[in-house]
């Protein structure tokens, strides 16, 4: 029973602080001189269904004797609490013509029809000191001017108007062209295509160019061959033989049936890796041979394509297109600066013309 009253105080409690309602008002200066402005904000925080009514001031309506209201913003509402609650604000520009201590008293807000009071405000308006003993120096206010424009003023400008309207223009032409250019820096041309075999039979001959075959680095070999091998079987069969093991390779070996051609191949990608990573040393021989054995698989292998050309294209850049970017960027440059310069021109010819 005590736990049902004490969750119902708690309840009645919360119920309580979202129900609250508070005003508070904030004056920007509590000192200006004569005809100075400064600002009143008003802000109400109540529950977030709540109707609020704002005071409502006409412009140069007075809150009190003495203090003007010259404009009020619109009301800036923000939501609090998860939404439960919300925060309203209002500015009102206030200013005074005669110099005295002013008592702002509380301002009232209605929230769902009820009437609130902010906290009462102070105002100090001073006056400025005024020399009687030279009158001459006081003076009234001046008339207006009327400025006369005479066409021979306007025909002056026409010239800096024309040199800003072509050079804007010629700029923008320019970066068209320059967007519209993009695409033709890359020219297409068709490249034969070489069909695995061949290709992989022109690296090997590198390699025997190369005399790699009775070459000390046994490393550098094997490593070109069994990349010639695993280029090969990724061309023509589709794998990617670049990343697998040479377990794996030979697992894939296995279901082409080739025994013979499995056996040899087993051999020489064991030899490869003993030389890569045991610092294993073979003999001229037994790399005759399993050069032979990668040979030999490929010709059992291959496949003589019917079509032996297939277009291929490839991206080159166009040497006079690059040129001709790099004059328009330079133009785009240069018509930049005469487009600013004419603008500032301009501006200083129309500044003389009304003053």
């Amino acid at each position: 029973m005590r736990k049902i009253i004490v969750f119902l105080l708690v309840q009645f409690y919360i119920l309580a602080i979202n129900a609250q309602v508070t005003v508070d008002a904030v004056i920007d200066s509590t000192g200006i001189f004569i005809g100075q402005q400064t600002g009143i904000t008003l802000q109400v925080s109540a529950d977030s269904k709540a109707s609020v009514k704002f005071p409502h001031y006409d412009s140069l309506q007075q809150i009190i004797p003495g203090i003007e209201v010259i404009s009020s913003s619109p009301i800036d509402t923000s939501k609090v609490n998860d939404g439960k609650r919300q925060v309203l604000t209002q500015k009102y520009i206030i200013t005074s013509f005669d110099s005295s201590l002013y008592y702002i008293p509380p301002m009232e807000v209605k929230v769902n029809g009820k009437v609130y009071k902010s906290n009462n405000l102070a105002l100090k308006v001073y006056t400025f000191d005024v020399d009687t003993t030279h009158v001459d120096s006081i003076f009234g206010l001046k008339p207006n001017i009327d400025i006369n424009i005479s066409k021979s003023d306007v025909k002056s400008r026409i010239p800096a108007m024309l040199l800003f309207i072509v050079f804007t223009v010629i700029l923008i032409l320019m970066i068209i062209r320059l967007l519209r250019n993009k695409s033709i820096f890359h020219k297409i041309r068709n490249r034969q295509r070489i069909s695995p075999h061949k290709s992989a039979l022109q690296k090997i001959e590198k390699i025997k160019e190369e005399n790699l075959v009775y070459s000390e680095n046994s490393k550098e070999y094997y490593t070109q061959l069994t990349d010639v091998l695993r280029q090969y079987l990724s061309d023509r069969f589709g794998v990617n033989a670049m990343e697998m093991t040479s377990t794996e390779i030979i697992g894939h070996l296995k279901k082409q049936g080739d025994e013979e051609s499995l056996s040899e191949l087993r051999q020489l990608l064991v030899t490869a890796d003993l030389v890569k990573f045991a610092k294993y040393t073979t003999l001229n021989n037994e790399n005759d041979r399993n050069l032979a054995a990668v040979i030999e698989y490929i010709n059992k292998t291959k496949i003589e394509e019917t079509v032996n050309t297939q277009p291929e294209f490839i991206y080159v850049e166009d040497k006079n297109a690059k040129i001709s970017k790099i004059i328009t960027i330079s133009l785009i440059g240069v018509f930049s600066i005469l487009t600013v310069g004419s603008l500032i021109y301009l501006i200083y010819k129309l500044y003389y013309l009304f003053i």
